[in-house]
């Protein structure tokens, strides 16, 4: 059957069509509100326009906040949806003339040409989840800031504070009992919201705990030395499905954790990582690697640890815990898809390739 391309630039408030059909525009820039109303509206026309013509519909929409929601929509209407990852579609970006209508054709153009790079769109359980991990990195963000303009108030009346005065309520308590009444109040009411942004961070730790307690792939990231829940969480959230990568080296590549290679003519350079992917996901991978360093009554005897101390020895602390995350995302890779858990001996025995 043949096909009626519509390419939709999405905004907050609108979105912007354009209809090919054989190659000729049939409907350039008409706008629709972002509403019920809105999307019935363009889905009727649409169902109008295919029984019409005889033709299936096929819709190009970009990678944007509500994107997930707008191609939900459109699926249920029986329409072929396609999301653009953006990042691999530089046309619409670097356009000259940038307008809504403009965007929308080239979307449709290059959707009837099937040279439109699709983005992946995770499920509904890792999108919930990552919802909750970025809620609760917020308190987190919170919390530091709250504590940071205490350190500053102090200071400002001469008073030299640690970071273990605040850690906790009862720490925090004594602190309040030990200063005079002209500082104690504003004191008092910084510590006050922080206590409450400090249990809505548990509340949050809480609630992923929930979600998760039927997961096995946060099981499995759970047996591993240094990853706790959250970052288990995290890095399950991120990835989605193991499935969709396919060797090891493709899931380092979208953690960001390899290195960059310019390759040309006679000249070879290798670089920084490249950062790629998820900065969330390479951020828990590289807190698990500075937690399994920290355990070294554990992890001392891991070939993994003993590659880490020669490196950081022959270069810095810093590159050997980049590189020790990059083979822990290996190990990640290999337990994922064969949903087995993180076995020690394989490092202790110097095993590790038959680990990874």
């Amino acid at each position: 059957m043949e096909e009626i391309y519509v390419g939709v630039d999405l905004h907050k408030t609108q979105f912007t069509i354009c209809i090919l059909i054989n190659e000729e525009v049939l409907d350039q820039g008409q706008k629709y509100p972002m509403n019920d109303k809105g999307y019935h509206e363009f889905a009727s026309y649409m169902k109008d326009l295919s029984q019409l013509r005889g033709m299936g519909v096929s819709i190009a929409i970009e990678s944007t906040a509500n994107a997930r929601f707008f191609r939900d929509l459109m699926v249920k209407e029986g329409f072929r949806v396609t999301v653009v990852n953006t990042l691999r579609f530089k046309v619409v970006n670097l356009s000259t003339k940038k307008t809504d209508k403009n965007d929308a054709r080239t979307l449709a153009e290059f959707l009837s040409k099937g040279m439109l790079p699709e983005s992946y769109l995770c499920s509904a359980k890792s999108e919930g989840l990552r919802r909750v991990l970025k809620s609760r990195a917020l308190m987190v963000q919170n919390s530091v800031a709250l504590k940071n303009q205490v350190h500053a108030v102090l200071l400002a009346y001469g008073k030299i504070t640690k970071t273990a005065q605040f850690q906790s309520k009862a720490s925090r308590k004594r602190l309040l009992e030990s200063l005079p009444p002209e500082i104690k109040d504003v004191v008092g009411v910084i510590c006050g919201t922080l206590e409450t942004v400090e249990q809505q961070k548990k509340d949050l730790e809480k609630r992923l705990r929930e979600i998760t307690s039927d997961d096995e792939n946060v099981r499995l990231l759970m047996t591993i030395p240094g990853i706790g829940v959250v970052n288990a969480c995290t890095i399950r959230a991120y990835i989605d499905d193991i499935g969709r990568f396919q060797s090891f080296k493709q899931f380092s590549a979208y953690c960001g954790l390899v290195p960059w290679v310019q390759a040309s003519n006679e000249t070879y350079k290798i670089g920084r990582i490249t950062k790629h992917g998820p900065p969330e996901l390479r951020t828990a991978i590289i807190e698990s690697v500075i937690a399994m360093v920290r355990m070294e009554e554990k992890t001392g005897k891991y070939v993994l640890m003993e590659q880490y101390k020669q490196m950081k020895a022959e270069k810095s602390s810093g590159k050997a815990i980049v590189a020790t995350a990059r083979k822990l995302s290996r190990i990640i890779y290999v337990m994922l898809t064969s949903k087995t858990a993180f076995n020690p001996k394989m490092l202790i025995n110097r095993l590790e390739k038959s680990v990874v």
